[in-house]
């Protein structure tokens, strides 16, 4: 393994990250909503997640989920089904002032780590791209290397968002339209926990 292996890897990453999912509108909306701290204790609980994610498709969990399809069944609707709860509370939330919807850096944490944690598909989007990245046979410390990498990059990712989404001139704009950006983020967010607990 070398230095051009974790770059290919990056790249993958910011795709997935960048592609419109909960974990993206659940980082943007608490920064929005709750502020920096907010945003980037969201950024930490899915990294570590994410991370963790890694570490179980370098294990080999993925075969787990395609030998028991029952197990990953049953993350998957436990994923939607926590989706579609946060989706609930952001709509509900929508038309409070701001200064009132703020959470604790726990919360959004916690949050973050929930997301993750019940997107069993998080782990075989790893598996397949770790196994067309890196080479076979990977020695521990590449391992603990790419763990480490997975995390520190996407904390890094969440932190940068939390960093320009808490800019005052940022969050003056979003306490002008937060009611249709909550709600609109919040059926896009309802509409991903649906398909998580849906599709195959």
């Amino acid at each position: 393994m070398d230095l051009s292996h974790l770059l290919l890897f990056n790249a993958a990453l910011l795709t997935a990250i960048l592609s419109p999912g909960p974990a993206f509108f659940v980082a943007m909306q608490n920064t929005l909503s709750s502020g920096i701290r907010a945003g980037i204790a969201t950024g930490l609980g899915l990294g570590l997640v994410g991370a963790l994610w890694t570490a179980a498709a370098l294990l080999g969990l993925d075969l787990v989920f395609n030998w028991m399809p029952l197990a990953y069944t049953a993350v998957r609707a436990c994923g939607g089904l926590y989706i579609l709860y946060v989706a609930y509370h952001m709509w509900r939330g929508a038309g409070a002032p701001l200064a009132t919807v703020a959470k604790p850096a726990s919360h959004a944490f916690g949050q973050g780590v929930m997301i993750n944690a019940l997107n069993p598909k998080t782990v075989v989007f790893a598996a397949a791209i770790l196994a067309t990245i890196f080479p076979p046979d990977l020695s521990t410390s590449e391992t603990a290397l790419i763990i480490a990498n997975h995390f520190l990059f996407e904390l890094s990712f969440y932190a940068a968002m939390a960093f320009g989404l808490s800019r005052q001139k940022v969050r003056d704009g979003y306490r002008a339209i937060k009611r249709p950006l909550d709600r609109l983020s919040a059926v896009a967010l309802g509409g991903l926990g649906a398909a998580l607990m849906l599709n195959r």
